[in-house]
């Protein structure tokens, strides 16, 4: 058995829209959401064998908030990559690593929930996820394969779903 978790970006800046989708950072928002969601992959428990993630500003400000002084294997491929495209980076990773942490981008991290948890294992945290999967949101799933080589499809099982607002009220939704 192998363990993926999934961590999206924080809240980025829209402040100064001259620059590129790629460039834009935190807001501070983001950066407050990005520390609490940190302490709290602390404290899950997960020791992850590497952590994978989206080159782009705002997942590298998250991951420095969240994860400061970790080793992160930045991969401009997991920019804005789709579902199948986080799979095939994940299935290059050496058996050796037991638990993959993926820092990136929606709407990919969402449908690797959908790609990789079958019916049969869907359960009350993948109908949240389904529902709504937002900024500086923390997943784990537990996938039944003995190695990242076999990573595909209806392997998975959602075991753990946190958003910022789930530790703290003031980091929901904006009305």
């Amino acid at each position: 058995m192998k363990t993926l978790g999934l961590f999206r970006h924080a809240k980025s800046d829209w402040d100064d829209i001259a620059k590129r989708d790629f460039d834009r950072g935190l807001n501070e928002r983001g950066r407050r959401g990005a520390a609490l969601m940190g302490a709290h992959i602390a404290a899950h428990g997960v020791v992850w064998s590497k952590i994978i993630a989206s080159s782009a500003e705002r997942v590298k400000q998250t991951l420095a908030e969240a994860l400061p002084d970790t080793e992160i294997e930045w991969d401009k491929r997991a920019y804005l990559a789709s579902s199948v495209t986080l799979m095939e980076l994940i299935r290059e990773h050496s058996d050796d690593e037991q638990a993959i942490l993926m820092a990136g981008h929606n709407p990919g991290l969402q449908d690797l929930i959908f790609d990789i948890v079958p019916p049969s294992a869907e359960n009350a945290l993948f109908d949240e996820a389904a529902g709504k999967f937002p900024t500086a949101t923390f997943a784990v799933l537990e996938l039944d394969i003995d190695s990242w080589e076999q990573f595909s499809g209806d392997c998975g099982k959602l075991v753990h779903l946190k958003r910022p607002r789930d530790l703290d009220p003031e980091l929901g939704p904006e009305e």
